[in-house]
């Protein structure tokens, strides 16, 4: 007679399983976090996509940048908006609506870049590069979901990750200054796509253990990054190759 109300209990117990072993928070309330984070990356995402879009079907725009000094100074400003934004949304991360506000201005930045680059690449390249990178993030993600779960850690990715983002940075600065050719670019793009990749893995791997509620913008935010970086990458070795 009490055999149904038991087995009802461990479903509901399977439904909040630890994410890892030896969890000690509450695997609901994390469930909770994990879940705002990717809906906040969903609306990222899709304006990134409406933005870039426009910019690309609305040739005057792209035109715009190209053609004029203005425009000039306009992608200038638009290039280094989202490393401004990034200053006050620290410090007003936990204060809404602020924080959304930031982080909407710091979006749509990004999302007018990525569409001036997309405007000037084939529309076949983009389309690979996106199936690529929908690919790699949703595989990396389950993985690491599914490794943590097993209890593996990858916190210690932080360091390697870091001082290739240096090396990486310091060969693209080699690369505007001294152009080596089309195949130093394929391997810029690819050490790129690598590195990314990584740290895609690095802050899912954060999302699950070690972000703490307050910080859903910054998981938002580099989770975002990793992707569009990803993506820039991907359509860096593709738009090279195809040329």
């Amino acid at each position: 007679m009490w055999a149904q109300p038991s087995r009802k209990n461990d479903v509901e117990a399977g439904g909040v399983t630890p994410l890892y072993p030896m969890m000690l928070e509450s695997p609901e309330l994390r469930w909770s976090f994990i879940r705002k984070i990717y809906s906040i990356l969903s609306i990222q995402l899709l304006a990134t996509i409406v933005v870039a879009a426009i910019v690309v079907f609305v040739r005057p725009i792209a035109t715009f940048f190209v053609s004029s000094a203005a425009g000039l100074a306009v992608y200038i400003v638009l290039l280094i908006t989202p490393f401004i934004v990034l200053c006050p949304l620290y410090y007003y991360h936990q204060k809404h609506p602020v924080n959304y506000i930031l982080l909407g201005i710091f979006t749509i930045a990004i999302a007018f870049s990525v569409g001036l680059t997309c405007a000037f690449t084939s529309g076949k390249v983009i389309l690979e590069a996106v199936i690529l990178t929908t690919t790699m993030v949703v595989g990396l993600t389950l993985f690491t979901f599914w490794a943590a779960k097993r209890g593996h850690d990858f916190n210690f990715l932080g360091p390697f990750l870091f001082g290739a983002l240096l090396v990486l940075m310091v060969f693209a600065l080699i690369q505007i200054l001294f152009p080596l050719g089309k195949l130093s670019v394929m391997i810029y793009g690819c050490l790129a796509s690598i590195i990314f990749c990584g740290y895609i893995v690095y802050d899912t791997d954060n999302l699950i253990k070690r972000y703490s509620y307050d910080e859903y913008i910054w998981a938002a935010v580099s989770l975002y990054l990793d992707i569009i970086n990803l993506f820039l990458s991907l359509l860096t070795i593709l738009e090279a190759a195809d040329s």
